[in-house]
């Protein structure tokens, strides 16, 4: 691992500027003696996989920088701000320097949008929740130096602004309560809830604060599990304790309905779940995670997102990577009792569908994962949570 961290360092041109502006040779020995002494560890210390995951980081993070990005510092600028945040997002968490000029400039774009309430989007964008909680992850994954902490301030305000709760007069008892959808007054569901908790853990808000429990409140009744925490109608219809889109507006998941009216659960929001209970302070002792973590058994795969197939393959990659992340177990156990190596696998089939240019692309272009900038976004966060 550290051998490639070296040899990259000074190879790869947005990995440290500064890096680079000093004589090679001797980083090109130390790297040889750390790769020698690597090559004599016991079996099993340097994970196998290594690097397999650091080529296809460099690879996807050469593609962004020398093709994906435009010349205003932004990614896929017809979709709005949110696909370059997501882009500098995992450009850093997979160890591109914040100074280096691809980070920089996608900063900079993504300032352009910076308003006076603290959101991070366009004038009048009905998305301001989606892009300013992805907005806030790419400068908090910057910000060791403190230097974005009065703008992370301002966007973690604005975002708790957004949020359905008594300022929209929704009550507890609403199916609404506590989520947050793409933007102010927009139906909420657990997708863009799920990143308003993960932007909001991400700034420093604790697991406790209400905004997080408020919204622990809407995400157990996107949960088909019947409990104190969700008296929905939908999971008396599909009780298999895996996880749909909304509850709210009559309900809707994009895997349909069972042939009882229930919402069908899909892998990408059954992760979602899972990794925003644990966000706000679950255990897996309770019974919410517990359904959830049954659920992922029974589909565990990397070979589709269960119950969608190819659609939101690489919305699914990411989400389940944090998700067993967050988990903090190395080894996942399905159903049938059957070992995994999440991170091995995980990384493993990114890596057999990258394409020859460095970048990933879905075939399947529902949800906009036909676009290469989104999707290499969406691969290197995954990528991220696979180093142990």
């Amino acid at each position: 691992m550290y051998c490639w961290v070296l040899w990259m360092a000074g190879k790869v041109p947005f990995f440290s500027e500064a890096f680079q502006m000093r004589s090679c040779s001797w980083y090109r020995r130390l790297a040889v003696v750390i790769c020698l002494g690597t090559a004599l560890l016991p079996a099993g210390v340097a994970r196998a996989d290594e690097a397999t995951r650091m080529r296809s980081i460099q690879a996807g993070s050469r593609y962004l920088a020398e093709i994906g990005q435009a010349e205003d510092g932004s990614f896929s600028a017809e979709a709005g701000p949110a696909v370059t945040a997501l882009v500098v997002t995992g450009l850093l968490r997979t160890g591109t320097s914040p100074n280096a000029d691809v980070v920089r400039r996608g900063l900079d774009y993504l300032f352009s949008f910076a308003k006076a309430t603290g959101g991070i989007h366009p004038e009048d964008s009905p998305y301001a929740n989606y892009e300013t909680s992805i907005a806030v992850m790419a400068l908090v994954a910057c910000n060791e130096d403190g230097r974005y902490d009065e703008t992370i301030a301002k966007a973690e305000a604005f975002l708790k602004g957004l949020q359905w709760d008594g300022g929209e007069s929704v009550e507890p008892s609403d199916p609404a309560y506590g989520g947050a959808g793409y933007g102010s007054k927009q139906r909420p569901d657990l997708s863009n809830t799920a990143f308003l908790i993960e932007a909001l853990r991400a700034a420093g808000v604790a697991e406790d604060d209400p905004a997080i429990q408020r919204a622990l409140v809407f995400v157990s009744r996107t949960q088909n599990l019947e409990g104190p925490a969700n008296t929905m109608p939908f999971p008396a219809k599909n009780p298999d304790g895996g996880f749909y889109y909304t509850p709210a507006n009559g309900g809707e998941s994009q895997a349909g309905e069972t042939a009882a009216g229930g919402l069908r659960s899909y892998a990408s929001m059954t992760y979602a779940g899972l990794k925003s209970m644990i966000f706000a302070g679950l255990d897996r002792e309770d019974a919410r995670v517990q359904a959830a973590l049954d659920w992922l058994r029974k589909h565990y795969t990397f070979k589709e997102n269960p119950g969608l197939g190819d659609a939101g393959l690489y919305y699914f990659f990411q989400t389940a990577g944090k998700a067993l992340d967050t988990l903090g177990d190395d080894v996942f156990i399905d159903a049938s009792g059957v070992e995994h190596d999440w991170r091995d696998e995980l990384v493993a089939e990114l890596a057999r569908r990258q394409q020859a240019d460095g970048s990933w692309v879905n075939e399947n272009p529902r949800w906009l994962e036909g676009d290469p900038n989104l999707v290499t976004a969406y691969a290197l966060l995954a990528l991220a949570t696979c180093q142990e």
